[in-house]
């Protein structure tokens, strides 16, 4: 019984397998080509390999430090062939994987003596992040918390109006102020209604741009102070939301984000649809920041907490 069938039962590791299908083909299908009619682990193996990584999005600085890793384990381990380096590979792709913070080896409860818990989510507009808070609510919601939204993305009806449509649909109340009203007073408010119904967790949407980056730093540290005032160490948690499918740009929009505020934890959307899954690999190697959740399909339950070693050993398996 593996670590999802302990936490959620068979149907979350079911959508893993299913989600990262497309990943898993592309991904396998390059690591065999890259050894075939090869008996041992030579030079011409792990160029083929290094090749094949970069090719599955894994990236060029987290794909380098894999196949050194390997280049190392093969010299000191001179009997090592090609029917092992599946195994290799598994053990060096988790290792370079940043943990995810304790609470989330638990499912959706939350840490104790945090009451209540603030999440703010930060990520370009399109990546699903107004999704992948509903869903958050909903499987919060479902574990016994109590859960309020606040809509901070002010600055787009569209916005607003989908994160209603969530709170409705999953009963959970929400926070929200007229189009263009300051983002840290709709932030305050909600942290302050989140005390007042001594609710567990909030979950705060905030505006999707990075065109000026200044500006949207000043505007995420004015949401943090707003917020400090109310709760000291909150939030506790930044977490910015990244399109799995558009590979590079992911990684292009992690460096952006990670310069404009300090994001503690990572959701990845998209994944079910892209043979691009490596690029989880690559931004947690990079920005050294756990991965909490991944999406791997439409539904509520397709939002899945994120374990390392699943998630690896899930690539390296093909559904029949």
């Amino acid at each position: 019984m593996g670590f999802f069938d302990k936490l959620f039962g068979k149907k979350d590791k079911e959508s893993l397998d299913q989600g990262l299908q497309k990943t898993k083909e592309g991904f396998l299908s390059k690591i065999t080509k890259a050894i075939a009619g090869k008996s041992s682990i030579d030079e011409e193996v792990l160029d083929n390999l290094e090749e094949a990584l970069i090719g599955a999005d894994v990236g060029v600085t987290t794909t380098l430090q894999i196949i050194e890793q390997i280049g190392k384990r093969v010299k000191e381990n001179k009997y090592l062939n090609t029917n092992e380096l599946n195994g290799l590979l598994q053990q060096e792709i988790a290792s370079i994987l940043v943990d995810a913070p304790d609470q989330s080896l638990h499912g959706f409860t939350l840490p104790e003596g945090k009451k209540p818990y603030v999440i703010l989510v930060v990520g370009v507009n399109g990546v699903g992040k107004t999704t992948t808070i509903g869903k958050l609510a909903a499987r919060f919601k479902a574990a016994g918390n109590q859960v309020i939204l606040g809509a901070a993305d002010t600055f787009r009806a569209a916005a607003v109006d989908q994160l209603t449509i969530w709170s409705e649909r999953v009963g959970v109340p929400i926070v929200k102020q007229a189009m263009g009203s300051d983002p840290s007073a709709v932030a305050y408010d909600t942290v302050a209604s989140a005390v007042a119904k001594n609710a567990d967790i909030v979950i705060i949407d905030t505006a999707g741009r990075l065109h000026n980056k200044a500006h949207l730093m000043d505007e995420l540290n004015k949401i943090k102070r707003v917020i400090q005032k109310i709760i000291p160490d909150g939030p506790h948690e930044v977490l910015l939301v990244l399109d799995g499918s558009t590979g590079q740009n992911a990684i292009e929009q992690a460096r952006q984000f990670t310069a404009t505020t300090e994001v503690s934890a990572l959701a990845i959307t998209k994944l079910d649809g892209t043979a691009k899954g490596g690029v989880v690999l690559a931004i947690s190697h990079q920005f050294k920041i756990p991965v909490k959740y991944i999406g791997v399909g439409e539904k509520v339950e397709d939002l899945l907490v994120f374990d390392k070693n699943e998630f690896v050993k899930t690539l390296f398996e093909l559904s029949n």
